[in-house]
């Protein structure tokens, strides 16, 4: 990266408000987010927020992108990369003993009779973040162990989502709502991967996970919000369950064998662009 544009992106990184934007817009990378939704998550007001965000569009930092009538900003990762590198290669000198936090361990491997830990959050831990445990659980088989957690304390397992697995075949037995920080304790499971499956959990700015395992967001709506009759409210909770269901097979289908940490991250990114709750087409089970 050229010093000019690093100087300028340092400088826009260095308000605190800022800095929040682009934290918080990594952690739902490769996915833009809403001005509202940001706004909401950092207690910013819109026309402050608007300022930080074109500032950040000027240093490169971010992009903009129209869907519809809605304005979705994003991190620009090849310049987020440029502007790391230049740190780490041109500043530090790529002195070793600056790089070894940077040159992350690939995550053991399934074929190494290892099992991949993996979890899962949710604001709640009530239906989207049970449901993947369960799904990669079964359909990864001994070859993962599944986590979830919630954010928020005090919660319970929605009756919809134990319905819905147990008819779909899931044993339900020994399932529970866990609170986050049960595995931030000492002794707890060395994690892989760290995954969202709601915008809530992916906005909350979380300390790094020891061992900086591989992270993505998979976020989907809550169907705990759903409304209606009973019976519109199950439908609701199946296609979150079958958008789950092609997202988790997909991803135990990965060849990890022969994929780098690089390439794995690609591969977490685009399976949670894939497939979407409220597309008919990935939603076959019925409730």
């Amino acid at each position: 990266m050229e010093q000019n544009r690093a100087v300028h992106a340092f400088a826009t990184l260095g308000h605190p408000d800022r800095l929040a934007v682009f934290r918080l817009l990594m952690r739902f990378a490769p996915r833009g987010v809403r001005p509202t939704e940001i706004a909401t998550a950092l207690n910013l007001r819109q026309n402050t927020l608007s300022h930080h965000l074109s500032d950040l569009a000027s240093a490169g930092l971010v992009t903009a992108t129209r869907q519809g009538r809605s304005l979705f900003y994003a991190v620009d990762l090849q310049a987020t990369e440029g502007l790391i590198g230049y740190l780490a290669l041109d500043v530090g000198r790529a002195r070793p003993d600056l790089m070894a936090p940077l040159a992350d361990p690939i995550p053991h491997k399934p074929e190494d009779h290892i099992p991949l830990n993996v979890l899962f959050i949710c604001s709640g831990n009530s239906a989207r973040s049970i449901f993947a445990e369960v799904l990669l659980r079964d359909l990864g088989q001994s070859r993962f162990r599944a986590f979830s957690a919630g954010t928020r304390p005090g919660s319970q397992l929605n009756p919809f989502a134990l319905e819905i697995l147990g008819r779909n075949g899931h044993d339900v037995s020994k399932l529970r709502a866990k609170h986050i920080d049960e595995f931030r304790q000492l002794g707890s499971p060395a994690l892989d991967f760290v995954f969202t499956v709601c915008d809530t959990a992916a906005a909350e700015d979380c300390p790094p996970w020891p061992g900086q395992p591989i992270s993505g967001h998979w976020g989907l709506p809550d169907p705990v919000k759903a409304t209606g009759t009973a019976a519109e409210k199950a439908l609701v909770f199946a296609q979150t369950y079958a958008a789950l269901r092609q997202r988790i097979a997909a991803f135990v289908a990965l060849p990890f064998d022969s994929l780098t940490r690089i390439s794995l991250q690609s591969h977490v990114d685009a399976i949670g662009t894939r497939f979407d709750a409220k597309d008919p087409d990935t939603c076959p089970v019925s409730p």
